[in-house]
């Protein structure tokens, strides 16, 4: 690692609103049903934010990952935000975080890479975090997907919830947790999954009206994920001198419960390896990594400093994916 330092996984948090919104709940206004959602999604309800926004997310994310560690906001260094639903253009979430939290220290700012988020952001913080003076940072997944869900759309209405997780790192002369990575992106595919789009035109004319809500092709993003991420699981894993059986649990970005199960059947490793919790969350695209982290923490499944292997994968709009395999 020459002069960098290194960095390990000090604690994990995550927040997630109190409102819940059934499958049964969006048959009110929308032609579907329990059945038809779950059978194609395995989503059974979502959290829906109703009064709290993405920076309120990931501030109450962060305070649970700081209180786990018993470390002081003070004492950040970094805070990087992954979120395609910001609350502004400016500032940033993560700049909101930063004051809402005390970090008073640390540098801020956001990353856009949709449903990848949060392993781009890791993957910067990692480096940042090594090569600077400072000793901790937080990458957090923050989103309020519901503002940018078009209500009346069946194909997109069913899938998405709000959310936030938080990763706290912390560099340490033992120990650390990032073994390899492979990361991409694909901007010729990028009109598969579009979110806020708005017109570029002369700002004196009148200009033409542009659908803001997300927008996507559930049938390109669902072939893109079959074709590149077994691909890029098992590369992240064998360039690393391991096999796909030394890694104890595959934390896919949870999107749809049907595609993970392809996932691994491509892969011949157990489902089991695959844990899930879209069915309490939906997909809450650079949130669902982290959230579903710090489940399988708080369940035991996980422990940190256990030295498991884990891959973290994401995939989505951009369109970006990638792998991180860490060891707890």
């Amino acid at each position: 690692m020459s002069s960098q330092k290194k960095v390990k996984i000090r604690s994990v948090g995550k927040y997630v609103p109190d409102k819940v919104l059934t499958n049964d709940d969006l048959t009110e206004w929308l032609d579907t049903s329990d059945e038809w959602i779950t059978s194609r999604t395995g989503i059974q309800q979502r959290h829906i934010s109703t009064v709290e926004s993405t920076a309120d997310l990931c501030t109450k994310a962060a305070h649970e990952a700081l209180k786990k560690a018993g470390v002081a906001a003070e004492a950040v260094g970094l805070v990087i935000v992954a979120t395609m639903s910001p609350d502004a253009q400016s500032p940033s979430v993560a700049c909101t975080v930063q004051a809402n939290i005390g970090a008073a220290q640390a540098m801020a700012f956001d990353i856009n890479a949709a449903c990848s988020g949060f392993v781009y952001a890791s993957s910067v913080a990692e480096k940042m975090l090594s090569a600077s003076p400072y000793q901790y940072a937080l990458v957090i997944g923050g989103e309020v997907m519901s503002k940018v869900v078009d209500w009346q759309d069946r194909s997109t209405a069913v899938l998405f919830g709000d959310g936030a997780g938080a990763m706290l790192l912390e560099k340490n002369s033992d120990t650390h947790s990032f073994i390899g990575e492979d990361i991409h992106a694909d901007g010729s595919r990028g009109r598969s999954l579009v979110s806020g789009e708005t017109a570029l035109e002369n700002p004196l004319t009148i200009k033409r009206e542009m659908n803001p809500y997300l927008q996507m092709s559930g049938r390109d993003i669902f072939d893109f994920v079959i074709r590149s991420v077994p691909k890029n699981i098992r590369t992240v894993v064998e360039d690393n001198g391991l096999d796909l059986e030394d890694v104890d649990y595959f934390l896919l970005h949870q999107a749809n419960a049907r595609l993970i199960k392809a996932v691994s059947k491509k892969l011949k490793q157990p489902i089991e390896k695959f844990p899930q919790n879209i069915q309490y969350f939906g997909n809450t695209s650079a949130a669902s990594i982290p959230i579903l982290l710090d489940d399988l923490i708080e369940r035991g499944d996980i422990q940190l400093g256990s030295k498991q292997t884990l891959v973290l994968t994401g995939f989505g709009g951009g369109l970006t994916w990638g792998s991180l395999l860490i060891n707890l």
